[in-house]
């Protein structure tokens, strides 16, 4: 699997610091033998101060990388603990060509991984973790590719989860409407059987009034029929 320009620019970023090292060590050795260093110096500095923009590229990369979700936390750490000790490595090497470092100071830093000429720096085994030690780039692009494989089985069974939850409210707000409607018959029922009552009620007082009357009139008959009885009946 092929590296990504992240990947490509910080490999050759530390081949610049191994040479940056190495042309360090030369005009080194050039002053002690009363050489003339000065085309070294030139080139030295131009060096520097494209070291110092790579890795100020790279660091602007990777936020934006790590912004836009392009790459797993994990690999953002992993890459900012590169670019951190890239940083670090930039400034001794600094110290080392104005000469604030010395020699033997500098054979015991990580400016370089040897005497040999060529050595090259494995860009992965700098601050790394137990997880991505000793592994391949393409491993680690397959170890990443299972993390996030893993994240998508777990958002499609929370997905799964969410769809369910969703489909029970609607099954619940289905049952609450035909219950609302029961509620709605339940009161046009009960409204029609108070305006029954009522309209019973009414016509139950006209009769007791009308039964009040009839009663009145009898007693009134009844008062006529015995005066005239008293009247007519003979006193002698």
């Amino acid at each position: 699997m092929s590296q990504d320009s992240w990947s490509q620019n910080y490999d050759a970023t530390c081949r610049m610091t191994q040479e940056i090292a190495e042309n360090t060590h030369e005009r080194n050795r050039q002053q002690r033998t009363g050489g003339n260093p000065a085309k070294l110096n030139m080139t030295l500095r131009a060096s520097l101060q494209k070291l110092k923009q790579n890795v100020a590229q790279l660091r602007e990369n990777l936020m934006r990388d790590a912004a836009q979700r392009h790459i797993m936390q994990a690999e953002a750490d992993r890459r900012q603990n590169l670019v951190d000790d890239l940083s670090t490595r930039e400034k001794r090497l600094n110290a080392f060509f104005k000469g604030d470092i010395t020699e033997e100071e500098r054979s015991r830093s990580t400016l370089m991984t040897g005497n040999r000429a060529g050595a090259t720096v494995n860009p992965w085994v700098v601050n790394e973790t137990e997880e991505t030690r000793g592994l391949s780039f393409g491993e680690i692009r397959q170890q990443q590719q299972q993390i996030v494989e893993a994240q998508d089985a777990g958002l499609d069974a929370l997905a799964a989860v969410i769809s369910r939850q969703k489909q029970m409210g609607q099954e619940i707000g289905n049952e609450l409407d035909e219950h609302n409607e029961i509620i709605d018959d339940i009161t046009q029922l009960v409204d029609k059987t108070d305006s029954r009552i009522k309209h019973e009620t009414h016509k139950v007082k006209l009769v007791e009034n009308k039964s009040a009357s009839c009663g009145m009139q009898v007693v009134i008959v009844l008062l006529l029929i015995a005066i005239i009885v008293v009247a007519v009946w003979p006193t002698g």
